[in-house]
């Protein structure tokens, strides 16, 4: 049996009779459990089984943003509806497969918990979109799975070797998402494949599924090139640990008290084949903080010289700027004033985003109610520097000599939001970059 999804009026519009009845088309037991396939591919379970695939419904902050924000508003507001399946279509494809809708929260331990698993990526024979979105995945379970190769000799059951699961379209199925009111937003396969590594035959799978030795499976061979399952992307500080060089420099060494310095920083994405942050860009950090620290240990935090494009107040950290209103609205909350727009994200930082506004002209988290993401985006691309400048006066009671050093972190949601939520810290507080700095003598 096959099942074809994925058009746009699938995932986050208002629900069809063609779309309940492609969600019942399979059961649960149609599906191996991913310990069957860990029997034998115990390897390639692990990994599996420690990353972001196997948590992309139980995670806290997607359980949090399905039952809290995304369902209820499915429920109350129309022109969302189809977020109520649109959601599991992809962070539990099982569930949708199975017509599970609404999945039961984590805590109930369904299948649902199972994410993506093997059994979603192996029986993925290809797409109803040239470029695909929307979890617009073609699915056939059964006895034959596709892999990516032909000499593959499986015991247990039968493959086909599939160029489409080594393909970046493979990955674009979920990876890339239209909101109802026609935004993108999420948008990394399309990212990428406007960079020079689409050129360059480069895919997602050559950097989230790195190879090296190992086996497959328990009977097979030892190969030199086995993909690895890590899928290491944001979520992994280790991924993101030197993702963006830093460069920093002074337009002199030596200074005295009151003289002005300027101080420029210099950032280069030249490891991440799409825009940083990407995906769920309304809601990830990615900031740039400078200070100038003296002798006692004395510190001043230099705020960014504004360049004057449109939509840089966004991109400029603000303690006084609320926003993500929204919450209040679909969660009921009277009398809701909103929540720091940049969380604790100090004054003056610059923000490296693209920041998310809803039909009512309001910045949001909420993808699925985003009517427009086009004011700006100053994310950096794929082999983008992105140049930013200081200017600082040297305050007559520091002591030298003075470091300057410049800190790029990046996090997952705002502070402001995660503290809201009561999420668990590691999901919200800052990841360091990369840093560089610099030293300053005084006279």
């Amino acid at each position: 049996m096959r099942i074809l999804l994925g058009l746009l009026t699938l995932c986050l519009v208002a629900a069809s009779p063609s779309l309940a009845a492609e969600m019942g088309s399979f059961k649960y037991h149609d599906f191996k459990k991913p310990q069957k396939c860990g029997s034998c591919h115990k390897e390639i379970y692990q990994e599996w089984k420690a990353n972001m695939m196997a948590k992309a419904y139980t995670h806290t902050w997607d359980q949090v943003e399905y039952f809290k924000l995304a369902l209820p508003h499915a429920m109350k507001e129309p022109k969302v509806a189809g977020v109520k399946a649109g959601c599991i279509g992809c962070h539990a494809p099982l569930a949708f497969l199975a017509g599970d809708i609404p999945p039961k929260p984590a805590s109930e331990g369904t299948r649902a918990n199972e994410g993506v698993s093997c059994e979603i990526c192996h029986n993925i024979t290809g797409t109803t979109e040239k470029e695909p979105f929307n979890f617009s995945y073609v699915i056939e379970p059964g006895k034959t799975k596709v892999g990516p190769r032909k000499d593959a000799k499986p015991v247990s059951h039968k493959v086909t070797p599939s160029e489409f699961i080594k393909s970046a379209e493979f990955c674009a199925t979920c990876h890339d998402e239209a909101s109802p009111y026609g935004a993108w937003v999420k948008a990394t396969y399309r990212e990428w494949k406007a960079s020079p590594y689409a050129k360059e035959g480069v895919v997602c799978q050559d950097c989230h599924m790195y190879r090296a030795p190992g086996k497959a499976a328990t009977m097979g061979p030892e190969r030199a090139d086995m993909a690895h399952h890590a899928f290491q992307g944001s979520h992994s500080p280790a991924k993101l640990a030197g993702a963006v060089d830093i460069a920093l420099y002074a337009n002199k060494d030596k200074a005295a008290p009151g003289e002005t310095v300027k101080i420029r920083a210099e950032l280069f994405n030249g490891k991440v084949g799409h825009m940083i942050p990407s995906g769920s860009a309304e809601e990830r950090m990615l900031w740039l903080e400078v200070w100038a620290i003296d002798a006692n240990g004395k510190s001043w935090h230099l705020p960014v010289n504004k360049k004057g494009f449109k939509g840089e107040e966004y991109t400029i950290a603000d303690p006084n700027a609320y926003a993500y209103f929204a919450i209040g609205e679909i969660m009921e909350i009277k009398d809701f004033k909103g929540l720091k727009r940049d969380g604790d994200v100090p004054a003056g930082a610059r923000i490296f985003r693209k920041p998310f506004f809803d039909p009512k002209g309001r910045m949001t988290v909420c993808q699925w109610y985003t009517a427009n993401n086009e004011l700006v985006d100053y994310r950096i691309g794929p082999r983008e520097t992105k140049v930013e400048t200081y200017t600082f006066k040297i305050p007559a009671e520091a002591k030298g000599p003075i470091t300057i050093k410049a800190n790029l972190y990046y996090s997952q949601v705002p502070s402001s939001v995660g503290k809201f939520f009561d999420l668990p810290e590691d999901e919200y507080a800052p990841i360091l970059v990369n840093s560089s700095q610099i030293t300053i003598n005084l006279d």
